[in-house]
């Protein structure tokens, strides 16, 4: 099996950052538009980017547990009370089909990831004559 650590970390993580950045774009637009849903599953790939910006494995779990814990956070009514901006980071109210948007946000962040970088571990393998 190949190893991501052989995948050049400062790439990837200037990758991951710009990707947040598009990601935080994309999700104010949709938080604009209404689209509830859209928005959840936005939120948690744009916490598993940050997570995965800082960690080398792992990062899913770090994305997933934020989001589960902002949601059941949600509970206490402080969120709603402190007003905006925060309701944009923590949200305003508990519901439980936010879980399943969050668990196909991170789910989905972290394929991708996966793949593109198994796709560059086995181009720089190709490249340095190791396949």
């Amino acid at each position: 099996m190949l190893s991501a650590t052989r995948y050049p970390r400062p790439m990837r993580r200037i990758l991951l950052v710009v990707t947040a950045i598009v990601t935080i774009a994309v999700g104010l637009g949709v938080h604009a538009a209404g689209w509830g849903a859209a928005g959840d599953v936005l939120y948690a790939v744009l916490m598993y980017l940050l997570a995965a910006i800082v960690l080398r494995r792992g990062a899913w779990i770090l994305a997933l547990a934020w989001c589960v814990g902002v949601e059941f956070f949600q509970l206490t009514g402080w969120p709603a009370a402190w007003g905006s901006p925060w309701t944009l980071v923590f949200g305003s109210g508990f519901a439980w089909g936010d879980l399943a948007c969050y668990a196909v946000g991170v789910v989905l962040a972290a394929g991708i990831d996966r793949v593109l970088v198994e796709r560059r571990v086995r181009e720089d393998a190709r490249e340095s004559g190791a396949i």
